[in-house]
């Protein structure tokens, strides 16, 4: 779980993929994971799929200029046009401004 200095951002992308069993995205996937983490910026990830192919993976940064250049990433820039053109059926992306943040944590004491 994340425990970041708010604010943060949050980069929540929602999306309906038109077939799951898409090697070379499953592939873009895994190498952009690895790509974001080296950006300046970077906080974390979690991501969510669906067997039906619709799945949400969130990313969390710095600030908004982190944001910005992540957008701009030759590798991403990449990935948006494939998922435009063959990946996707459709996505929503929405930038979010972290305020507050707080956990729960039930710890199992395992002997």
């Amino acid at each position: 779980m994340l425990k970041n200095k708010t604010p943060y951002y949050a980069v929540i992308f929602s999306n309906q993929r038109i077939t799951t069993d898409d090697v070379f995205y499953q592939n873009l996937s895994k190498s952009l994971r690895a790509s974001a983490k080296s950006q300046p910026g970077y906080l974390g990830l979690e991501s969510y799929s669906n067997p039906d192919g619709t799945g949400t993976t969130i990313s969390y940064w710095e600030d908004l200029k982190s944001i910005a250049a992540w957008r701009k990433n030759a590798e991403h820039i990449v990935a948006q046009h494939y998922g435009r053109d063959t990946a996707y059926t459709n996505y929503t992306v929405r930038v979010c401004e972290v305020q507050r943040e707080y956990q729960f944590s039930k710890e199992k004491n395992i002997s």
